[in-house]
């Protein structure tokens, strides 16, 4: 099972591509929540326990690509995964972010402020198989995660001709500039031709909670390319 730096173990939530994930904030209260105020991680990304996610197949016309601090992102990826039977990429970082709230958040705010963005640690593969594009990370200060960012401005290019499919959580305050932040990273790479859907945007601690509507109401909704915004 994940754990945090102090050894504190959160129960699991699901699996994604065979593996747990557990995300300590799902369930809480809004008060106990705090708008995600000192989320708490493993230290390792959603990887302290397990390889990162990386399921690829040669049929697959759909792609989720994601990157998860704290497991809800995470969790969200595996039941897209789940309707769609897409192909799923964890990014993962070279050095990754910490267990520690403030530590994180110190991290981000330098990155952010002097536009330095994380080194990926990972192989991309062709993408040229895929049509749809799911891209899915937390909000962070109103706009993209850096470690998604860093993912675009290296490898934007390769998504010309792809619909693009945003996907997040946040900490009640919506999808901030994310959205247009992709499409202008994608331009500043030189792709083109990406239509978008429309977000799905959901509270970290809420994911859980939409579990029901995803496999009542929105699986073909999702399987179109159009995704629920809350």
């Amino acid at each position: 099972m994940k754990f945090t730096t102090q050894k504190t173990y959160f129960p699991v939530s699901d699996q994604i591509a065979g593996q747990p994930i557990q995300a300590p904030q799902l369930g809480k209260s809004e008060p106990q929540w705090r708008n995600g105020y000192g989320t708490v991680s493993d230290g390792q990304d959603t990887n302290s326990q397990n390889q990162p996610t990386r399921k690829l197949t040669k049929t697959a016309t759909s792609i989720i690509i994601y990157f998860s601090r704290s497991g809800s992102t995470e969790l969200l990826a595996s039941k897209i995964a789940q309707q769609t039977g897409a192909d799923i990429l964890e990014l993962v970082v070279q050095a990754p972010y910490a267990g520690n709230y403030q530590r994180t958040l110190a991290r981000a705010n330098s990155e952010r402020e002097n536009q330095v963005y994380p080194e990926l640690k990972l192989q991309v593969p062709d993408l040229s198989q895929y049509k749809m594009v799911y891209l899915g990370y937390p909000i962070w200060a109103m706009t993209l995660a850096h470690p998604m960012t860093a993912f675009l401005d290296t490898y934007g290019s390769r998504l010309t001709n792809k619909q693009i499919a945003p996907f997040m959580t946040e900490g009640g305050y919506g999808p901030g500039d994310s959205v247009q932040r992709i499409q202008q990273l994608l331009r500043g790479q030189g792709a083109t031709n990406n239509p978008f859907t429309q977000a799905l945007v959901v509270d970290g601690n809420k994911v859980s909670g939409l579990m029901s509507a995803l496999a009542s109401g929105l699986s073909r909704s999702i399987n179109e390319g159009y995704i629920y915004n809350r």
